[in-house]
């Protein structure tokens, strides 16, 4: 199973037996068996039909459309969805316990945590010229990853864990930027937009998880608006949120490694000024967005550098679905 990547202008898609079949410009392209995909990710503007849509569905092949240059402009088909209607309810039962909810995020940050020490300890062995701020920011993961293992889940509330999870996170980019080269200007996590090579790497490569575990989510049956650490907001994921949430640091590892074997390097980029161009007081406006030849080397290193993480948000849900389903059963052995 693999992920079609489709980012060509004048785009169509059609469907030939079993088989998508782009046209690029009107040239027909080699077909894809459906049987072969998992997914499609269509990068700007595509044609194609509803019967084409539906078919994708049937066949269970989730499709995410991107825009390269806004992040919000974004479109997803997830699939059908697991058949038991007595999961989401019981997904609905469990999330209305705060008992249950703080216990599975206090699980979700301190895994973070844990996977946040390692790649700074990592960067520590491979980067001893940047010992004292790679010290600083192991130090407070450390002291931040004992507080969580030594409290009780229901004994840090909510708000203090979203402080603890904060200020890991905080510490962890700043490790990175002191392992990344100055030209790229990573000064920290910048979202809205992203000012930097870096940030743009980021922004995208979390988009793709997101959509991925939002898939997942809905494959098994449940409801990836209903979140455990990320409260429900208006039209987000949340629960697709909390699962990448543990596996944003392998992530960050990737790309770290990406820019500093210079697989991708700053001409991939577009929208930016390097910090030596750049006035004093001069910010930066326009998001930096990763070019169509950066973002052909980007998709071919995203599948097979982040696979592992498709299984491992697997594994994630089904231990989810056994721990919501055990918490509804207790429930009920209760009453």
């Amino acid at each position: 199973m693999t992920t079609l990547w489709l980012d060509h202008r004048d785009l169509e898609l059609r469907h030939e037996g079993g088989s998508i079949v782009p046209f690029v410009s009107g040239q027909r392209q080699r077909p894809v068996p459906l049987r072969l995909l998992e997914r499609v990710v269509v990068v700007g503007n595509c044609q194609f039909t509803a019967s084409l849509l539906g078919l994708l569905a049937e066949h269970g092949v989730a499709v995410a459309i991107v825009s390269p240059r806004l992040s919000a402009r974004r479109a997803w088909l997830l699939g059908p969805a697991h058949n038991d209607v007595t999961l989401r309810l019981a997904q609905l039962r469990a999330m209305d316990d705060a008992t249950f909810r703080q216990q599975q995020a206090h699980a979700l940050v301190l895994a973070k945590v844990r996977h946040q020490q390692e790649l700074v300890e990592e960067m520590r062995a491979a980067r001893p010229d940047a010992g004292l701020p790679l010290k600083k920011a192991h130090d407070i993961i450390t002291g931040i990853r004992t507080t969580l293992e030594a409290a009780d889940a229901a004994g840090i509330g909510h708000d203090a864990l979203r402080g603890l999870e904060g200020s890991a996170s905080r510490a962890q980019f700043q490790a990175l930027g002191a392992v990344l080269p100055p030209s790229l200007g990573f000064a920290g996590r910048c979202r809205r937009p992203p000012t930097d090579p870096v940030n743009a790497l980021l922004s995208l490569s979390y988009t793709l998880l997101h959509h991925r575990a939002a898939q997942v989510a809905w494959a098994y049956g449940l409801d990836p608006l209903l979140g455990v650490f990320h409260e429900p907001v208006h039209g987000r994921e949340s629960l697709a949120a909390d699962l990448i949430e543990v596996w944003r640091p392998q992530v960050d590892r990737w790309i770290w490694r990406l820019v500093a074997r210079r697989v991708l390097r700053t001409e991939h980029f577009g929208g930016w000024k390097k910090p030596d161009d750049q006035k004093p007081a001069e910010a930066q406006e326009k998001p930096c967005l990763l070019g169509k030849a950066g973002r052909r080397i980007f998709y071919e290193r995203y599948d097979k550098g982040l696979r592992h993480l498709h299984r491992a948000l697997r594994l994630q849900v089904r231990a989810l679905v056994r721990h919501i389903r055990a918490h509804v059963a207790a429930g009920e052995a209760e009453r």
